[in-house]
């Protein structure tokens, strides 16, 4: 065979293989979501101003604006961006209230860890 044939050939071929549909991967077992802790409350306290009464956070899936009035999601946000270090922390009325709620329990936990003095809005 000539190299201009030869390189033909292989032009070809892999033009052929890649008109080929791809195997599909083979289906994993559904992974199973861990259980819920027992320890776990299932509901958190808002803490709530001098002149307010505590709330509690439902375990809610729908936005917390739907789930709390609008000024305790307020606050709730406001919280949870006093307290987070993240760059893109889940803060905003639109996820649910336990989201961040989390996020909150979550930074005021590293700032304990790493010996700092949690702001305010950590106690409560």
């Amino acid at each position: 065979m000539t190299r201009p044939s030869l390189l033909a050939c292989l032009i070809l071929s892999g033009l052929l293989a890649a008109c080929q549909p791809r195997p599909e991967p083979a289906a994993s077992a559904p992974v199973a979501a861990p259980a819920p802790s027992p320890a776990r409350e299932p509901e958190a306290r808002l803490p709530e101003g001098p002149d307010m009464a505590p709330q509690r956070v439902p375990l809610d899936q729908r936005p917390c604006l739907e789930t709390l009035d609008e000024a305790a999601s307020a606050r709730l946000v406001q919280r949870c961006i006093a307290v987070s270090p993240a760059t893109r922390p889940p803060c905003h009325a639109s996820n649910p209230c336990d989201l961040i709620q989390g996020e909150i329990d979550r930074s005021c936990a590293m700032w304990a860890r790493d010996g700092e003095t949690p702001p305010k809005e950590c106690k409560g």
